[in-house]
């Protein structure tokens, strides 16, 4: 049994820590709000970041960079008590320079702090399909492998420091494009007298389907669009980050930029609730993205 710190316990993190918990392994966390259901899952409350930093190995799964300052360098936090040989894995989304600032930091107490992403939903977490991406020290990464396969069947190391969140980025264009084409279909076979049914199980076993259309697609035709499993505002998010690397990397963002336009309209239309709710930006030609 390893002591693990942990601190995120949102929609991704309470499920990675239920299923490290059921592996056996003793989770300490912290969280600002409620911790009863943590601690009726079986994990030990900690009154600060600093005590959870008191375990070998940490996670982080926390929603952006002001959220890591938060745990890392605000009082009590984790850099108070960084040690040599800890490793702190940063599951959550932020911007790559931003993340090496914090592993530079951490270097110099002896720390290795790697770059982590979840590429899933809260349901694949709780299903164990949500693919782990790590990168950075190898060893390290390779070391904290057997506590990431307790909530995961899939853990792909990426290589140099980074490139875990890159990937990321580009992934989630691709989720992006699914879940917008998904609408589009959906909304063209609602209202052009196509039994939707017969249109999901067609498309699911044709050429055109993917993991997206597959999860969606059905929501759409049934327009079950809470409890929210993805959100279009960190979509959109995810794609104009990635746009960034395209402009650096010298290359066309033409479809980027489309695809950015269409979420930026469609977040007013999708507020709260699932970035399925994008099916209601195709349904009138008032509410279409320009042509």
């Amino acid at each position: 049994m390893t002591k693990i710190g942990f601190l995120g316990l949102g929609k991704i993190g309470m499920p990675i820590a239920r299923h490290l918990i059921a592996a056996g392994h003793e989770v300490l966390g912290y969280r600002r709000g409620d911790i009863a259901t943590f601690v009726a899952l079986g994990g030990a409350a900690a009154s600060s970041p600093a005590e959870v930093g008191a375990a070998d190995v940490v996670f982080l799964c926390l929603p952006g960079k002001a959220a890591l300052e938060e745990v890392i360098d605000g009082p009590d936090g984790l850099m108070s008590t960084a040690k040599p040989g800890q490793v702190i894995a940063c599951l959550g989304s932020c911007p790559v320079p931003a993340k090496q600032a914090f592993a530079d930091a951490f270097a110099k107490k002896g720390t290795v702090f790697l770059d982590g992403e979840v590429s899933g939903s809260p349901g694949m977490v709780e299903g164990r399909k949500a693919a782990i991406y790590l990168s950075g020290d190898e060893a390290a990464s390779e070391g904290i492998r057997p506590l990431v396969e307790a909530f995961t069947e899939t853990c792909l190391y990426l290589g140099a420091f980074g490139s875990a969140t890159r990937i990321k980025l580009l992934n989630n264009v691709l989720v992006a494009l699914d879940i917008a084409g998904t609408a589009q279909v959906m909304a063209i076979g609602l209202h052009g007298g196509v039994d939707p049914e017969r249109l999901i199980e067609a498309v699911k076993r044709g050429s055109g389907s993917s993991v997206q259309f597959g999860l969606r697609a059905p929501w759409m035709a049934e327009r079950r669009f809470t409890p929210q499993q993805g959100a279009a505002q960190a979509l959109h998010y995810y794609v104009s980050q990635c746009r960034e690397m395209a402009v650096d990397a010298g290359v066309s963002t033409r479809l980027i930029d489309e695809l950015i336009d269409i979420y930026s309209r469609a977040l007013p239309i999708v507020g709260d609730r699932d970035a399925a709710a994008i099916l209601e930006l195709f349904e009138t030609p008032a509410k279409m993205p320009r042509s």
